[in-house]
Order: C-alpha cells, then sequence, then structure tokens
C-alpha cells in the first residue's frame, strides 16, 4: 500500500513570498507607466501565476495589453523575480515543524502550485526546503494546473503517494476547488494571499497557525472522507 500523503500549495500556504511578488509586479508596470499596485491589495492579484498577475494589474487599472506585452512583461518579471530569490520570502510561522510532524508519521509529503516548477524548485532551494518534499509540480510539470484536479492528482502520483489518504493545504479558492474535485479533504490557511475568508469556499478545517495542522486532523479527514465514522 502506498504512504500517506499531505500536499501543500506554496504562495501563500507554505511560504509568505507577497513582498517578493510585489516588487517583481511593480517592476513591470512601472516599465509600461502603470500606476503601481499597493501592498494592501497584492491578495487580489495572486494565485494563477505571474502572466495572471499582470492582467489583473492592467485590467484594474483599465489599461489595455497591446498584442506581445504580456509575454514581454512576463519575461521581464521572470527575470527581476528569479534575480532576487529568495529575497524577502520567508515560511509562515511553523511551517518547518509541521512538515517534521508528517513525516516522522509516515506521510509523503510534496508542493501543488501554480507557480513555474522551475521558479518554486529554486526558491525552495534558496530557503533550504527542498528536501522537505517527494515532488514539487509547478503551472508547467503537467499539461493542467489548479483548479484541474488533475494536476493535484498526479502530483501524488509522482510522489508516490496513495489518493485515498491523503489532504491538501491550501489558502485560496483555487485550491479548495481543486481538492474538492479530486475528492480529497482539504485544509484551508486564512493567513494567505486571498481577499475573500477562505471559510466562505468551503474547505474541511480552516486554520489559523500551522501548530494547528497535526497528523491527527489530517487522520480524522480522511477517515472522514472515506465514509468510516470518527470516534
Amino acid at each position: 500500500m502506498a504512504p500517506p500523503i499531505i500536499v501543500f500549495d506554496l504562495d501563500g500556504t507554505l511560504i509568505d513570498t507577497a513582498p517578493d511578488l510585489l516588487d517583481s509586479l511593480n517592476h513591470c508596470l512601472q516599465t509600461a507607466n502603470v500606476p503601481p499596485v499597493e501592498a494592501a491589495e497584492i491578495r487580489r492579484f495572486v494565485g494563477f501565476g505571474s502572466r495572471v498577475m499582470i492582467e489583473r494589474a492592467f485590467a484594474d487599472h483599465g489599461q489595455p495589453l497591446i498584442e506581445g506585452q504580456l509575454d514581454a512583461l512576463q519575461a521581464l518579471f521572470l527575470e527581476h523575480y528569479s534575480a532576487a530569490m529568495p529575497g524577502k520570502s520567508r515560511p509562515f510561522a511553523g511551517v518547518p515543524e509541521a512538515i517534521t510532524r508528517f513525516r516522522k508519521a509516515g506521510y509523503l509529503t510534496a508542493v501543488c502550485t501554480n507557480k513555474l516548477e522551475g521558479l518554486s524548485v529554486s526558491l525552495l532551494d534558496a530557503l533550504e526546503m527542498t528536501e522537505l518534499f517527494g515532488a514539487v509540480c509547478g503551472a508547467d510539470t503537467f499539461a493542467h494546473r489548479k483548479p484541474d484536479p488533475r494536476h493535484l492528482l498526479e502530483t501524488i502520483e509522482r510522489c508516490g503517494g496513495d489518493r485515498d489518504r491523503a489532504v491538501m493545504v491550501g489558502d485560496s479558492r483555487t485550491d479548495i476547488d481543486t481538492a474538492k474535485a479530486a475528492g480529497i479533504p482539504v485544509v484551508a490557511v486564512d493567513f494567505g494571499y486571498t481577499d475573500v475568508h477562505v471559510s466562505t469556499f468551503e474547505p474541511s478545517r480552516v486554520i489559523s497557525h500551522f501548530d494547528e495542522l497535526t497528523v491527527e486532523l489530517a487522520e480524522s479527514l480522511i477517515r472522514e472522507a472515506s465514509g468510516i465514522a470518527v470516534s
């Protein structure tokens, strides 16, 4: 039998990357003479990768993108973001301890993110966290990405985990919708990158700190999902 697995989103879930995403986004906008995005607004722009961030920022200011401009701006974003890595990005409180708990309990751990795979690995490398995960799967790893459930299911398969004993942890509607479509329980953190409280999207559980992400909670959710009564 394959081992149980816990799969994490990256930006806004494991790592607080907002300051660096904001810096790179505003670098692109400045070159296009588009007003910068304020720090308090960044939650509205993230979640689907750099390309969508740029599109949303232009739309927010009523600015059209001319042909070929989005490709050029995305390349500029990626260049700026990669050069500064890890920049100000740091794991959220309790992340290393939570991952250690699950690994000691026999769980596999993986990342399923809409950040490009290369950027995800580079960020985790810079933070000395890559070895904590059996698989890191990004927006370009497969032919589909979140909220397509195949992104999550194929991440589990690549890591060698059991999809029937899996839990997703994320911070957004994208993560919650992905897990639900895959038939996998999902824990939502309420400190991530969404401008609507995650409870609105009805995850299996909501937590406010990684200290609350226990093996007992995961096993309870897996039993609930399988239809086994929880004592």
